[in-house]
């Protein structure tokens, strides 16, 4: 037993000796892949296609998944391609569908869909609420709901992988919706990491917290739905959000390639690793949200550790 000093529990020692199920053989297995069009999707699904795997690639923007599907055919790869509303159930349910129906089967499960939208809890309007929450949070519980029972009757090895953010880790002001989302997306990823192993399932989980990556995240808003796009009138962005937003948009086109991400992910797999950590740099702010909460005190303002924008 090994003891944790102010404390009224105890933990033995071998807590985390389950058994242990890692998936490292990927040639001719079935990877579906939400927000597979571009970004980190895109680099995952490149990565899975040279591995051998049959990729199913699901994303709103149809144009992207046409020019992506066609690319990786042109390498060699199977591939199907289903343009998926991630923030509706009947659509991740029709996606489940055609891959059975082209595939046979699925062994890796990538919740990777996101958007980003909002500014402060004050300022962002419910429309911002809604659709980040729907794509970025609501797409992976219907991910889990309804791929993972397939992956469990089919009693092969598998894995889950849930991309949240560092966002999903850290205390600050701003991107209300989005931290909300993936803050979720972090305890819902462990959550099932314990289900599952507790139940000896040969299906293991990752979760996905990268810092800046070079994506397009930006742009997003040209994919939003037209019911849930903000009336002129409703867009609030003070000058000191405007500041900020540019710093992250230059963070974002400076940052580590989607196809390093797709390399940290694929040995996340292969060693049945949870928390992949794409940047070192960070771990600071992600120790010192911990330790507000572990010293009870007051969350400390992050943004003082960062540099200012310019």
């Amino acid at each position: 037993m090994r003891s944790y000093d102010g404390t009224a529990f105890q933990v033995k020692d071998d807590f985390h000796s389950y058994m242990v199920i890692v998936m490292k053989e990927f040639k001719n297995k079935v990877a579906v892949i939400t927000g597979g069009a571009s970004g980190i999707g895109r680099g995952l699904a490149e990565r899975a296609a040279h591995k051998g795997m049959k990729v199913v690639l699901a994303d709103i923007d149809e144009q992207g998944l046409e020019k992506t599907e066609a690319e990786l055919k042109g390498r060699g790869a199977q591939v199907l391609a289903v343009k998926t509303d991630v923030s509706r159930l009947t659509d991740i349910e029709a996606l489940a569908t055609k891959t059975l129906q082209a595939f046979g089967g699925v062994h890796l499960l990538v919740n990777n869909a996101g958007v980003s939208a909002g500014t402060t809890i004050r300022d962002s309007t419910i429309k911002d609420w809604e659709w980040v929450i729907g794509v970025d949070l609501w797409s992976v519980i219907y991910g889990l709901k309804v791929f993972v029972p397939i992956m469990l009757d089919q009693d092969t090895e598998g894995h889950v992988v849930n991309t949240a953010s560092l966002a999903g880790l850290i205390s600050g002001p701003g991107q209300a919706a989005y931290k909300v989302a993936k803050h979720g997306v972090v305890t819902l990823s462990e959550t099932l990491y314990h289900e599952l192993t507790l139940n000896g399932a040969k299906v293991g989980v990752s979760v996905l917290c990268p810092g800046f990556v070079k994506t397009a995240i930006m742009d997003c808003d040209k994919h939003r739905p037209q019911d849930l796009c903000n009336l002129p009138e409703e867009e609030v962005i003070t000058p000191e959000y405007e500041m900020w937003r540019q710093y992250y948009k230059q963070m974002i086109e400076g940052g580590m390639s989607c196809e390093m991400i797709a390399d940290m992910v694929f040995s996340a797999i292969s060693e049945n690793k949870f928390y992949i950590l794409t940047h070192a740099d960070f771990r600071q702010l992600i120790e010192l949200r911990m330790h507000d909460i572990l010293e009870e005190r007051n969350p400390t303002d992050i943004l003082q550790t960062l540099a200012p924008p310019s």
